[in-house]
């Protein structure tokens, strides 16, 4: 079965330093909390808010070893007047046996008060 794993960040600023070290914190925890391998990920979409630009976070992606082949695109997040800024967010595709209740989505920083609802 293939599952949805989703995180969000915010970041200090939009540096390619944090940009990257941000994307990569996020994406551990992701990967240590829900125990994913990159055999297992089909594809990884990342989105960013229109004030993040100084780098693609999917950069982060590629510093992992073993994601090397892991299919990943960035992409713009809608533009809405409530939204968080500096926010990098991630869907990550994974074939597994996981009940849909029991995947750990992660929210770090700000990004917290997206999903209040699945804080553990």
């Amino acid at each position: 079965m293939i599952r949805g794993v989703r995180g969000a960040i915010t970041i200090r600023e939009n540096s390619e330093e944090e940009i990257v070290a941000s994307t990569k914190r996020l994406l551990v925890e992701m990967i240590k909390c829900n125990q994913i391998s990159p055999e297992s990920v089909a594809s990884v979409f990342i989105s960013v808010t229109d004030d993040v630009t100084a780098a693609f976070p999917a950069k982060a992606m590629r510093l992992l070893e073993g994601w090397t082949y892991v299919p990943v695109m960035c992409m713009k997040e809608m533009s809405v007047p409530t939204g968080l800024n500096l926010c990098i967010r991630v869907m990550m595709h994974v074939d597994t046996d996981v009940r849909q209740e029991n995947i750990e989505h992660i929210y770090l920083e700000d990004a917290i008060q997206l999903r209040p609802d699945l804080r553990k």
